[in-house]
């Protein structure tokens, strides 16, 4: 006989399943063009279910793309993180990026919605405090990434990431416009990163000239 849920266990699937359709529709047709009652049809709910979990469309959205964030940056962190060599790390970032960045729906997603946030105060802050969680995430694997390798960036780790996130941003715009363009420009920059490290790291050495 199949367990049944608890209350609280019963509003957290509900809550799951709201977002992942949210992000499905979100993704495919775009903010602006997805109304709660189509996310609550699709997802086999009563548009009263979508209220009872969330305060309106504003709120379902960053929480969709605060799942999108944590997905890739999870992706992410394992490359970094992984048991490869350094190169092997690298490629396979390389792979990464020209898979996600330009994603279309992904991409249109954030910017439709920071339109949405222009004008409020409130929404704005959360897309700021989301954002900064991500990159203490992607700091951390950059940390863990130099540490084994034995090396020390050449600039703090906050504004590395700043500076790989602009990169990333900046391409993720061009290839949903033109996915012909290679991502190879923020695996550079990586590597850039990871190059002037080892040249610091060499300088800083007893008896190196």
């Amino acid at each position: 006989m199949a367990t049944r849920l608890t209350r609280p266990e019963s509003q957290a699937r509900t809550r799951a399943e709201l977002i992942a359709t949210a992000r499905d529709l979100f993704l495919s047709d775009g903010y602006a063009a997805t109304s709660l009652e189509r996310v609550a049809e699709a997802a086999g709910y009563s548009k009263g279910a979508v209220y009872s979990n969330f305060t309106g469309k504003k709120e379902i959205c960053l929480e969709v793309l605060e799942l999108i964030r944590t997905t890739k940056m999870g992706e992410v962190v394992d490359i970094l993180n992984s048991a490869d060599e350094l190169d092997g790390r690298i490629a396979l970032f390389q792979a990464w990026a020209e898979n996600t960045l330009g994603d279309v729906g992904w991409t249109m997603l954030e910017f439709e919605f920071m339109v949405v946030a222009r004008d409020d105060a409130n929404l704005r802050a959360s897309l700021v405090s989301s954002l900064q969680e991500v990159r203490g995430v992607a700091a951390g694997a950059l940390d863990e990434l130099a540490a084994s390798a034995g090396l020390t960036l050449p600039i703090s780790t906050e504004d590395a990431v700043s500076t790989l996130f602009s990169l990333g941003i900046g391409l993720g715009i061009q290839r949903a416009l033109d996915p012909s363009i290679s991502a190879q420009l923020i695996t550079d920059g990586l590597r850039m990163l990871l190059m002037l490290a080892g040249a610091t790291f060499q300088t800083a050495m007893p008896g190196s000239s």
